[in-house]
Order: structure tokens, then sequence, then C-alpha cells
């Protein structure tokens, strides 16, 4: 069996999940932090604040996910806690990620 030769580089991960009414306040965020991309999807589930479904743009969820370099993750975990913990359902996650082309990840 062959083996995998292509080099494969570590970034990170960051997910965001939050009120779907901040997605405006995120991307506007992201965009003056140097995010090179994002995806952006609706989410529902059930949390500490309660169930929320995405029926309803105004009380559903986003998941947001950046893939950046670490020290860009951890800036702008940082900022997004700072900004929007105490008044938003918001949590957010990261993990090392294996990507094959690292320049389109800042």
């Amino acid at each position: 069996m062959a083996s995998d030769t292509t080099p494969h580089h570590r970034r990170t991960l960051v997910t965001v999940v939050a009120e779907s009414a901040l997605e405006k306040d995120l991307t506007r965020e992201l965009d003056a932090l140097g995010v090179s991309g994002y995806t952006i999807t609706d989410a529902r589930g059930r949390g500490s604040r309660g169930k929320r479904s995405s029926n309803w743009a105004h009380s559903g969820n986003i998941r947001v996910e950046i893939v950046c370099d670490q020290p860009l993750s951890q800036q702008l975990m940082q900022r997004l806690r700072d900004k929007y913990y105490d008044n938003y359902a918001m949590i957010l996650f990261s993990h090392q990620v294996a990507v094959l082309r690292p320049e389109k990840f800042r």
C-alpha cells in the first residue's frame, strides 16, 4: 500500500456557535481581525440557554468556522469572548487541523 507523501500543515479551526442576530457583527469582527475566510451555517440545538431552532432568523443560531494560524485564533477567541460572552448566547472552541494549502489560512 502506497503511503501519503503529501505535506500537511497545522492550522487551528475555530468554531463559534452564536445567536444568528450577531451574524453581521461577527463578520465585521472577522474582517477587522484580518481573517482570510470563514464558513457560516445555520445551527440548532439545546444548551444552557434552552433549545434553539433555526426556523426563525431572530431566534436561531449560526455556526461560524474559521481556519487560521494559532496567533490569530487566540486573538479572535479572546476578542469575541470579551465582547460578546456576557450578553449573548455564544460558545467558542478550537482544535488543530491539517491543511494542504497553508497559504490560504493566515
